[in-house]
């Protein structure tokens, strides 16, 4: 017998999106029974039944549909000669999506990275936290949820999913130089979301020297520095919140527009901010 619980953790783990397609109810002759599943990718990859036949191509495709569109939806197929089936039943199935929200490429484990992964918990955003500094990483106050990444920013990154809409990066190590560097590969990648904390002086400096390293205008055009949105105050939990509150805004569709920075606070590289 399939193991689609096992199955399901698996693919949980992976990081990548997938449907899961449930079979709700059967009217007449079907098929399958309430509670056959199909778990699917995108790419069409796909464990389990719904009853095999040209029922289960069509919930193939909608479940695929489905992760398209980013949205759970329940669908009703009779089973007459449209669908090719001589059953004469109706199948319901509920699809629903795993894994599909927006996922964050925290990269720095200091103060604020720390305070920010506190800030999002409970939120929709998996977090992905990069630091090879252990001592940070390993702080006791980063949720249990974040998932830890002991190592170089640029090895987690050449092998990291980068999705236009479900990926967002937030960029904020302990050295200037790593956090332009971790910039000028993030603005070549599609992502929904590019923040990098500091002042509107460091972003203008690192504007001119990605112009220098010849990336497009449109591609720096990207990146929000400062993040977030004006709260006032600077401590490490209030820059957080504020950075947590403009990732939260893009995520739920509001036509936000922060990368000006005006009326931002300004976020300095200091102790007890970035985690030098």
């Amino acid at each position: 017998m399939w193991d689609w619980v096992r199955q399901l953790a698996e693919w949980s783990r992976e990081d990548a999106p997938f449907a899961v397609a449930t079979v709700t109810a059967c009217q007449g002759s079907a098929p399958a029974e309430p509670g056959a599943k199909l778990l699917v990718r995108g790419d069409g990859t796909f464990h389990g039944t719904v009853g095999g036949g040209h029922l289960e191509q069509l919930v193939l495709a909608d479940a695929r549909a489905c992760l398209e569109k980013g949205e759970a939806r329940t669908y009703r197929y009779p089973l007459g000669a449209k669908l090719g089936q001589c059953c004469g039943g109706v199948v319901d199935v509920f699809v629903e999506l795993v894994n599909h929200g927006p996922r964050l490429y925290l990269f720095g484990a200091g103060h604020v990275g720390q305070a920010l992964c506190r800030t999002l918990e409970g939120t929709p955003f998996r977090i992905h936290l990069v630091d090879e500094r252990p001592e940070w990483l390993n702080g006791e106050r980063i949720p249990a949820s974040v998932v830890r990444h002991d190592e170089p920013w640029d090895a987690f990154a050449s092998r990291a999913s980068w999705d236009a809409r479900r990926t967002y990066v937030a960029v904020m190590t302990h050295r200037h130089d790593l956090d332009q560097d971790i910039i000028a590969y993030a603005v070549e990648k599609p992502a929904r979301y590019l923040g990098l904390i500091g002042s509107r002086t460091k972003w203008a400096r690192f504007r001119q020297r990605l112009e220098a390293r010849g990336v497009a205008t449109r591609n720096i055009d990207r990146v929000h520095c400062p993040m977030g949105v004006p709260i006032g105050g600077k401590s490490p939990q209030e820059v957080a919140v504020s950075i947590a509150a403009g990732l939260l805004q893009v995520h739920h569709g509001l036509n936000v527009d922060t990368h000006s920075g005006e009326s931002l606070p300004e976020q300095p590289r200091v102790r007890g901010v970035s985690g030098e």
